[in-house]
């Protein structure tokens, strides 16, 4: 009897099916200080305690991000180790802030399948929910992969494609308890500019950049756990490792300090595509589109919608060609809501 996992291939799944992942993780400062050390993170509620008790938290929470990477890294051996690639988001959405000392569990369920017309790989739509010690959710999301077939004989599920919503409404969004802004320090969150500062429709370059880097990416990927074999083996995809999506997304959200240093706590994610295939070498550019902009029913704090596009190096405000594809230096288009101070 094989002992070993050779993971999961698109046959395999059934809607409705609900996969508890393995291996929880205990995080501690230790994820704070590795995130930190690997992307240009300086947003100040995530990273002075003294910063984050004034905006009423406890402590500084463990980035978002990084808690989002926990929590998927979990499903990756269930999900998307025989995976192609990875899709697309929606839905996803911060319940409680993660502090050091939680730890994260993952389970998934199925929600939707479609097999493509090739017979060889199909798409799987999965619903993940990040749970801490007291089975608190602590995040939620859906995305959907596209999955090898092992059998290219074998038949085709009924399709089932889920209804998600475009983007999430305003109500839809937490503010974490006890958040609040009424003692915010603009002069150590490294910015001024306010909720009321930005305007529906602004674009905003974010300027600077971060070349990719072999080793890098791939300590990223191990800090996850994420398994997935186009991360690690040369010999899966002949024009080299993939760079984890998510390793693009953390770059990207970092390198948009810069014109948007109090987007302080991101609380959903609307949507997502990974445009483009990144690898080690690109050097990773990124700029904001202020979509839209609500209040919430904590005085003081605003929730902000940003399209977020990180590009290879690429001329900023270029979303895509004439013929409405992704403009080929385009590799992350992620729409997304964060808290700042009005």
């Amino acid at each position: 009897m094989a002992k070993t996992n050779p993971g999961r291939f698109f046959e395999d799944y059934s809607v409705g099916q609900v996969l508890h992942h393995a291996v929880p993780r205990t995080v501690t400062v230790g994820e704070r200080a590795l995130y930190h050390a690997l992307y240009p993170a300086r947003h100040a509620l995530y990273s002075s305690d003294e910063f984050a008790r004034n905006c009423g938290l406890p402590q500084s929470p463990i980035d978002d991000l990084a808690a989002f990477h926990v929590v998927f890294g979990k499903t990756v051996p269930d999900v998307s180790l025989n995976a192609v690639a990875n899709l697309g988001y929606a839905e996803g959405r911060w319940l409680l802030p993660v502090y050091p000392g939680d730890t994260l569990r993952s389970e998934s369920e199925v929600i939707g399948l479609k097999q493509n017309s090739n017979g060889r790989t199909g798409v799987v739509w999965v619903r993940t929910r990040g749970l801490n010690q007291h089975d608190e959710v602590v995040i939620e999301y859906v995305r959907w992969v596209m999955v090898r077939k092992s059998d290219p004989d074998a038949p085709a599920p009924e399709t089932v494609v889920p209804e998600l919503k475009k983007a999430l409404d305003p109500q839809d969004l937490t503010v974490p308890q006890g958040l609040e802004f009424s003692n915010y320090d603009f002069a150590q969150s490294g910015e001024t500019h306010r909720w009321g500062d930005y305007e529906v429709g602004e674009t905003i370059d974010h300027v600077d950049g971060v070349t990719v880097e072999e080793a890098e990416h791939m300590l990223a990927t191990r800090l996850w756990q994420n398994t997935a074999k186009v991360h690690f083996d040369l010999t899966f995809r002949p024009e080299g490792r993939l760079i984890y999506g998510g390793h693009v997304i953390s770059m990207a959200r970092t390198l948009s300090f810069n014109g948007l240093a109090n987007a302080q706590m991101i609380v959903g994610l609307n949507g997502g595509a990974h445009a483009n295939p990144c690898f080690s070498g690109d050097t990773i550019k990124a700029w904001s589109e202020v979509l839209d902009k609500a209040e919430t029913d904590v005085p003081g704090v605003g929730a902000i919608r940003l399209r977020l596009v990180a590009t290879k190096g690429g001329i900023p405000f270029a979303l895509r060609n004439e013929d409405g594809k992704y403009h080929p230096d385009v590799l992350l288009d992620l729409d997304y809501w964060a808290l700042m101070p009005m």
